[in-house]
């Protein structure tokens, strides 16, 4: 007779962590449900319904070699799904790990008998809201101090690796000429993969395994190919190169795949080794235990009417842009969709600096891009977008936050990027036809917004710069024509 009923969620796919810790085969049942209600809720992009599936598929295949009875079904929700199964083992209790999302969480609670709380990140919300309490604002600085502390990470007794906690002045370069880009893997497919490609009649890029070793591989790659350059090169953008030196490990993490604990204890042994930069170590573990637990954590203390935010009041519609890359002259953003849409992925600073710095000076809708991104992208989970796309990306909630908009004009994207040589646009104009829409628009958005930032010490320089514009009034004639020009896609 099975003691219990064990629900894996497609973001779960581990072992060791959440509703499978101390399940055992041959005993307990696992229950998977592929959730027709989600698969149709957007447009999402064929690559990230091709992981999630096929990856929920091979674990699925992972857990009946180890001795477990699995229930895979297809139903039209995953309560429904849930209800199904649990109707043929009457009496026993369906355990569950706590879901990745508000909504998630509250349709499942009518049917789980036991949630227990979520260990696929290493900080519970009980030690985030313990940090959270002593501060007046929620700096992420702050937090990643503590987590190094807490963590051991990169620490000689109560100090440090290297006598400070962030190399961000080393760790932005702009990227080199003459430079060979390494190759990423790729990872070919199997007959799982096959099978769900041929039912969504979508070839997949291969640029993603669907399994734990292919995970396992992607963070040896890393590690052993990347981890000493990473740093330096870490926030610049290159045509020639999707991947650069990042290591492509997000995905893996939000399925579960891997988790942050194996990351972080391969990252600090392959440091001690001793030949990897402190600016390169300490760049990739501010990513770890630094902005993906802030960000998880966030999402959790801010509660689900955060992602409803509009403080700036932004209005303008989702441009054609991102939907099609042959929408816009401009380089950087063609190139950009093009990678997502080749691979459904781009790293940070695209995602920041390229997509969300449009949106933002642009004045998009936020709960529009915050669809897009999270039906656009591989890793997009909702605890993953809403912070970054609300709080970080166009600074919708006001500066809970972010204590400045991360608005810039084409100067920034000249400098950290290798587009603007094949645009037909300038970075350094601001009026005129050939005037890069992002310095354009940069200033308008300043102008449009000054009385709200006129007070905001990070934004002091930048509004009194406005007042040093002698033609103001040609930017604001100009940035109408953009903006017009950018919802016909003609610019």
């Amino acid at each position: 007779m099975s003691t219990s009923l064990r629900y894996v969620a497609f973001d779960q796919l581990h072992d060791n962590y959440g509703a499978l810790s101390d399940a055992t085969p041959g005993v307990d049942v696992i229950v998977m449900v592929e959730s027709e209600a989600i698969l149709r809720a957007a447009d999402w992009h064929p690559e990230r319904v091709y992981f999630y599936r096929s990856a929920a598929r091979h674990f699925a295949q992972h857990l009946e070699a180890r001795g477990f009875t699995v229930h895979f079904l297809r139903a039209a929700s995953t309560v429904v799904g849930l209800r199904e199964v649990k109707a043929m083992y009457p009496g026993v209790p369906l355990i569950a790990a706590e879901q990745s999302s508000f909504s998630q969480r509250e349709r499942l609670a009518a049917v789980v008998d036991e949630t227990r709380a979520s260990d696929f990140f290493l900080t519970s919300k009980e030690e985030f809201a313990t940090w959270a309490a002593t501060q007046r604002s929620f700096v992420m600085e702050g937090f990643y101090r503590r987590q190094r502390v807490r963590l051991a990470a990169l620490m000689e007794g109560d100090q440090p690796i290297g006598g400070a906690w962030n190399f961000d002045k080393e760790n932005r370069l702009a990227p080199p000429k003459h430079y060979t880009w390494p190759e990423p893997l790729y990872f070919p497919l199997d007959d799982i993969d096959r099978g769900i490609a041929a039912e969504l009649a979508y070839e997949p890029s291969g640029a993603w395994s669907t399994t734990r070793a292919g995970a396992l591989a992607q963070l040896d790659y890393f590690l052993s190919h990347h981890f000493a350059v990473f740093g330096p090169y870490e926030d610049a953008m290159v045509s020639d190169s999707w991947s650069l030196h990042h290591s492509l490990l997000s995905p893996y993490l939000n399925i579960g795949l891997l988790h942050p604990r194996e990351i972080l204890d391969a990252a600090l042994r392959r440091f001690d080794e001793g030949d990897i930069p402190i600016a390169s170590a300490e760049g990739f573990v501010r990513q770890l235990i630094g902005w993906r637990e802030y960000v998880n954590a966030m999402y959790w203390w801010l509660g689900p009417e955060y992602q409803e935010r509009n403080a700036l009041r932004a209005s303008t519609p989702l441009l054609p842009l991102f939907d099609d890359a042959s929408a816009t002259s401009m380089a950087c953003v063609s190139a950009t969709i093009s990678d997502i849409d080749a691979r459904a992925w781009v790293h940070h600073i695209p995602r920041l600096m390229v997509l969300s710095n449009l949106a933002l000076v642009a004045g998009v809708d936020p709960q529009e891009f915050l669809a897009w991104m999270r039906r656009r992208f591989i890793d997009a989970a909702e605890w993953v977008m809403v912070p970054n796309v609300i709080g970080m990306g166009v600074h919708a909630d006001g500066g809970t936050m972010m204590t400045k908009p991360y608005a810039a004009g084409g100067a920034y994207i000249h400098r950290m990027g290798s587009y603007c040589k094949e645009c037909p646009y300038n970075p350094k104009l601001r009026t005129g036809e050939s005037a890069c829409p992002f310095t354009t628009l940069y200033w308008d958005f300043l102008d449009r917004h000054r009385a709200t930032f006129a007070t905001n010490h990070r934004m002091a320089q930048q509004v009194h710069g406005l007042g040093r514009l002698a033609d103001l009034p040609e930017v604001r004639q100009r940035a109408q024509v953009v903006l017009r020009g950018l919802a016909e896609g003609r610019i």
